[in-house]
């Protein structure tokens, strides 16, 4: 009977049946089958509730929202243009940068590519730019970022794990800036193969780029020198960051009119309404998915999942090092077939039990996790970068995945590094 249960639950998932009624089925099913009382869901929904850093994640939400609706993406460009733009590959480099930077304020790569896409497809055109290395480049870049501030994944990591959130920003800085910089030395190699024009360097034009960019260069670094200075707690920097956020789009520069009518909300919703409704769903759905796979992943957990792998594991398993190896060959399948968010609140849980055995520390297994699941958002059947640059660029997904390749390589090399030097994302202990 469990297993016909099981069956049918994939069928409807398969079907396009939300997600938090599966894993909550799911976990019905689980404590049914081991005989247990449904209130144990309600125990870890509960426990989720207290959590002192969960109030953080609508905030940063509401702050991606409000600077993709602004005019934030313009401002980026036009900054790091002005910086960048004289190198060989200038404009490549300024696309990695600006879409990191974004990535990281946004949370979700896929505000990155609607937003950025359209803007930067036609200038890397116009420079010079095959069509298959730009296609690669923005759909590749769509996911950097994940790893710095105030990135939504590193927050939902340290909540399902139950590690210091502010020591996961710090191990993810140095692994997210040397992926940036292998990148840009691709770009800037492919940029002086095709023979691209270099944009003559202008002060004056730094300098206008700076003043209309500047405060929005403010908000990482208030973040970075906040949580990493112990100035303020995670929630407090949410905080902080949504209400700098709306005061930057709507009144240092105006972009946003908080009465203005927001297209497809209704005639008597204002602009800032909108905005609000949009990152409440957002941020309301992941809750929901979040809490109710709290409760099957524990359920999963009484039921010793963990152990019977553990177990599979310890007949051919004997060295840390194996161990590493077979958890990228399975967190890679894991990117390809799943979003990063579900990933985190599904799979994190047991891998915990597994990394502790063979001495893996739960930051540096963070940093793993997530580098996994950053290349898994380039990676077919599921890779989102992939579906959404595929209706943003109008391009078939196999040869987005084709142009990708170059950069996917790359990022397989860094996930090398980042898994087997623990320096990297360990540098501050």
């Amino acid at each position: 009977m469990t297993a016909t249960i099981v069956i049918m639950l994939l069928a409807l998932a398969a079907l396009g049946v939300p997600l938090f009624i599966i894993i909550g089925a799911g976990g019905l099913v689980a404590v049914w089958s081991a005989g247990l009382d449904p209130a144990v869901l309600m125990i870890e929904m509960m426990r989720l509730a207290t959590s002192p850093n969960l109030m953080a994640i609508p905030l940063f939400t509401l702050a991606g929202v409000v600077l993709s609706k602004g005019g934030a993406p313009e401002r980026l460009i036009k900054l790091f243009t002005a910086g960048f733009g004289w190198m060989p590959g200038g404009l490549a480099v300024v696309v990695l940068i600006t879409c990191a930077f974004f990535t990281a304020l946004s949370g979700a790569s896929g505000v990155t590519i609607l937003a950025l896409g359209g803007l930067l497809y036609p200038m890397l055109l116009r420079e010079g730019y095959t069509k298959r290395f730009s296609l690669g480049l923005l759909t590749s870049s769509g996911s950097l970022g994940l790893l710095f501030p105030p990135s939504m994944v590193v927050l939902l990591y340290g909540i399902v794990a139950g590690v210091n959130i502010e020591q996961m920003f710090k191990a993810g800085f140095i692994p997210g800036v040397i992926l940036l910089t292998m990148l840009a030395l691709y770009s800037i190699f492919a940029g002086h193969k095709l023979e691209i024009k270099k944009h003559p360097f202008s002060w004056k034009v730094l300098k206008r780029a700076i003043r209309h960019g500047v405060w929005d260069l403010l908000l990482p670094v208030g973040i970075i020198v906040g949580l990493l200075g112990g100035y303020v707690t995670v929630t407090e920097a949410a905080t902080c960051t949504a209400a700098y956020a709306i005061f930057l789009e709507m009144v240092i520069h105006r972009d946003l009119n908080p009465i203005t009518q927001m297209p497809g909300f209704g005639k008597d919703r204002s602009l800032l309404e909108g905005i609000f409704r949009e990152a409440s769903v957002l941020s309301g759905s992941l809750m929901i998915i979040l809490s109710v796979a709290m409760g099957l992943t524990n359920s999963m957990i009484d039921a010793q999942i963990p152990m019977k792998v553990m177990a599979l594991l310890e007949q051919d398993v004997t060295s840390k090092m194996q161990f590493l190896m077979l958890l990228n060959l399975f967190l890679l399948l894991v990117g390809a077939v799943m979003d990063i968010f579900s990933a985190t609140i599904v799979i994190v849980p047991l891998i915990l039990p597994l990394a502790h055995r063979f001495g893996v520390d739960p930051i540096h297994l963070g940093i793993i996790f997530l580098a996994n699941l950053e290349i898994g958002y380039m990676t077919p059947p599921v890779g989102i970068n992939l579906f959404l640059a595929s209706q943003r660029f109008k391009e078939p997904m196999l040869s987005l995945f084709r142009a990708s390749l170059p950069f996917l390589f790359i990022m397989l090399l860094w996930l090398i590094m980042v898994t087997y030097v623990p320096t990297l994302s360990l540098w501050w202990q």
